[in-house]
């Protein structure tokens, strides 16, 4: 009975050894590729829950203001479009055809037409505009609110149109009733006053040397 040599076994020994090792290789790419698969999309989903969170909290920060006139359209209550938001003090600012200084208030977020009416009328007829009714006008202002969000101070700056309507008195001049507010523009840095009186020139050209 004739049996194979040592040295006649080896070579046949070593293609099985190749291919173990081939399969054990494979085997390990797949493992290892399958883990990074996995931790890709972990870190995916991480990077999806972090841009998520993130808009939310913009979301939740991002000031809008709600403008609600009272009864007889002397004044405009302010108030957080979103919930969980709390205004704590506000300068609203006017444009410079008017003459009217920024006014300051604190606990009572509100715009009244006693603060600018005057000079409103005042540059619009200096424009050789006429003070009958012509249905509503848009008077831009600049709002900076500081306020808070679950204990946290921010500070929003931004323009807003105020809608108002020059109501003709019996005995001669008018009545500015403001109407209500929307929002124009967010502003960043210093040049809020430039923006505000280029935004009055667009809307009422002629009134006064900022709206040439």
């Amino acid at each position: 009975m004739s049996s194979e040599s040592v040295e006649q076994r080896k070579p046949r020994r070593w293609r099985w050894l190749t291919l173990a090792e081939l399969l054990a290789v494979a085997a390990v790419t797949v493992s290892a590729l399958t883990f990074w698969d996995n931790h890709a999309d972990r870190a995916r989903e991480r990077e999806e829950r972090m841009a998520a969170a993130s808009r939310a909290t913009t979301e939740a920060t991002m000031l809008v203001l709600r403008g609600t006139p009272d009864r007889n359209g002397e004044r405009i209550s302010l108030t957080p479009v979103r919930d969980g938001q709390a205004i704590q003090a506000q300068t609203i600012a006017f444009p410079k055809a008017l003459g009217t200084a920024p006014v300051d208030t604190a606990g009572n977020s509100r715009i009244e037409g006693g603060w600018f009416a005057e000079g409103l009328k005042k540059a619009l007829k200096a424009a050789g505009r006429s003070d009958a009714a012509h249905g509503d006008e848009r008077m831009p202002a600049l709002i900076v609110t500081r306020y808070l969000v679950d204990g946290e101070a921010f500070e929003d700056r931004a323009i807003y149109d105020i809608g108002v309507e020059l109501d003709r008195q019996f005995l001669g001049g008018s009545r500015v009733r403001l109407r209500g507010l929307s929002l124009v523009s967010r502003v960043k840095g210093g040049d809020g006053q430039q923006r505000l009186d280029k935004r009055w020139a667009t809307l009422h050209p002629g009134t006064g040397p900022d709206g040439n």
